[in-house]
């Protein structure tokens, strides 16, 4: 929509906000339908009037088109009054094929339009699973906190995936309080976006209508997940301190455990999966595996649509990460080198095994990638700096411009973000959900020599990567509309 002078920037926004006040119900209706909405991959459930407004601008400074509201709410309300049955669908993008089929169809209504976009998916009231998968959070740390939110966030319909219970050991009388309050209030990641409340007589977390039971364990091998109506359960092991089969398999010897899943790199035998990479391999089968590292889940998919592009002779990844509760907050023993000095003061030089780990996903780097990393006094968001030797030369903007479609329109638009803004500091990727963020400022390219600048958030980003590998190796599967992309998420 064109200016014609200063006077219409107010009146414009005026009109575009309450286009997203009149999205919000639709958006949610859908989405209790199992229709999940996108705009270019960004989610529009769960939003607000605001949030859905600053998508809209992302996209048209990302995809340097003139997708607004005016644009997408037509789309919105066709689809509304349509017969859709579980789907994601990214309305961003059928708005604009929209506007380009319009420009040579011109007596092509919205209606017509939307209807054989979404025609696939019309009357098709096939569940995303025959019935709900019960999931366990073993640990409840910074990355259970986050997976809980997620998980609750996901309950959609009822139909997917349903956070059970949580694991934990027995602290003191106050226990169920507490956790409640660590997950009702986290002071990097702000308020839960809900209502939680706690049953103190059947110890359980209620949040958002969700029933979460609190259970105390020593060990994952004693509990009867059965006695709380919990069965086939894929656990979540969030704790880190079983990493290998031996150690993770004492989960399966309790009642009612189907499968488990680590939160951090696997050792021996327990193959690590990245969702985007290779999570298209997994199957029912399997009963141990890891959702690898959050680095890895960030430098992974910029390394495969480089090298896929470009080709990498060789490389090297620096991490600067945000510090973990593994450090101490002040000076103090630890068993690994320099990480017992104070993590909230000191830049702590540290080894990262993402290197070791890239060439289990990607075997055709191997030999071709080192990497080190430095843990910084910043609560969360990390950085890694991709130092890469090409096999082609090419400069900047095809860099950043094959980056920015891998973003838009590739199977990796749920994995890698794209900015282009030249003032963003690492606090400004807080809460993103993808699995990284390419900074294309910063990009730096001479003939076959690249740098490429990728933030992540390696809290909320990497639980993201962790949901999105559970819904897969839980079978749940939606229609893409549009199908230009091979890989479900949200």
């Amino acid at each position: 929509m064109a200016l014609a002078s200063l006077d219409d920037y107010f009146p414009d926004w005026k009109e575009r906000e309450a286009l997203a006040e009149a999205m919000i119900p639709i958006i949610g209706t859908l989405y209790r339908r199992n229709v999940v909405t996108y705009c270019y991959g960004q989610p529009l459930h769960n939003q607000s009037v605001l949030e859905i407004m600053q998508t809209h601008r992302f996209v048209r400074q990302v995809a340097h088109n003139e997708l607004s509201e005016f644009e997408s709410f037509p789309i919105l309300e066709v689809m509304a009054k349509l017969d859709l049955g579980p789907s994601h669908v990214d309305v961003g993008k059928l708005a604009s094929d929209y506007m380009n089929r319009n420009g040579d169809e011109p007596d092509l209504s919205v209606l017509d339009f939307t209807e054989q976009a979404c025609k696939e998916v019309i009357g098709r009231h096939v569940k995303p699973l025959t019935k709900p998968q019960d999931v366990v959070l073993y640990g409840f740390g910074r990355i259970g906190r986050l997976l809980a939110r997620l998980l609750i966030e996901k309950t959609g319909g009822g139909d997917q995936l349903r956070l059970r219970a949580v694991v934990i050991r027995k602290s003191s009388e106050g226990d169920l309080e507490k956790r409640a309050e660590l997950l009702r209030r986290d002071s990097v990641h702000g308020p839960f976006q809900g209502t939680i409340r706690t049953d103190q007589k059947n110890n359980c977390i209620i949040a958002n209508g969700n029933v979460i039971q609190l259970i105390h364990a020593d060990n994952p091998g004693e509990i009867d997940y059965t006695a709380c109506g919990i069965d086939h359960a894929i656990v979540i092991d969030n704790t880190g301190v079983w990493r290998d089969t031996e150690g993770l398999a004492q989960h399966l010897e309790s009642k009612g455990v189907e499968r488990v899943l680590l939160t951090a790199p696997g050792k021996g035998a327990v193959k690590d999966y990245v969702s985007g990479i290779n999570s298209s391999e997994l199957n029912e089968s399997e009963k141990i595996i890891s959702a690898a590292s959050c680095t890895t889940n960030a430098i992974v998919p910029v390394l495969k649509a480089m090298n896929d592009q470009f080709g990498i002779n060789h490389g090297h990844v620096e991490t600067v990460h945000a510090y973990t509760p593994d450090q101490n907050l002040t000076d103090n023993y630890h068993k690994k080198n320099r990480r017992g000095r104070g993590a909230a003061l000191n830049m702590v030089i540290t080894e990262t095994g993402a290197s070791s780990a890239i060439v289990k996903l990607l075997p055709e780097l191997e030999g071709k990638i080192t990497g080190n990393a430095i843990r910084v006094p910043t609560p969360n968001v990390s950085l890694a700096i991709l130092n890469l030797t090409l096999t082609n030369e090419t400069n900047s903007k095809d860099v950043n411009d094959h980056l920015r479609h891998m973003a838009l329109h590739s199977a990796l638009q749920r994995q890698i973000n794209f900015t282009e803004s030249m003032e963003v500091v690492s606090s400004d990727f807080i809460g993103d959900r993808h699995a990284c963020i390419v900074d294309s400022g910063a990009t730096i390219v001479d003939g076959n020599r690249a740098v490429v600048y990728v933030w992540y958030d390696n809290e909320y980003g990497y639980s993201c990567q962790v949901v999105r590998i559970v819904q897969k190796w839980a079978g749940i599967s939606y229609p893409l509309i549009p199908n230009d992309v091979s890989e479900t998420g949200f």
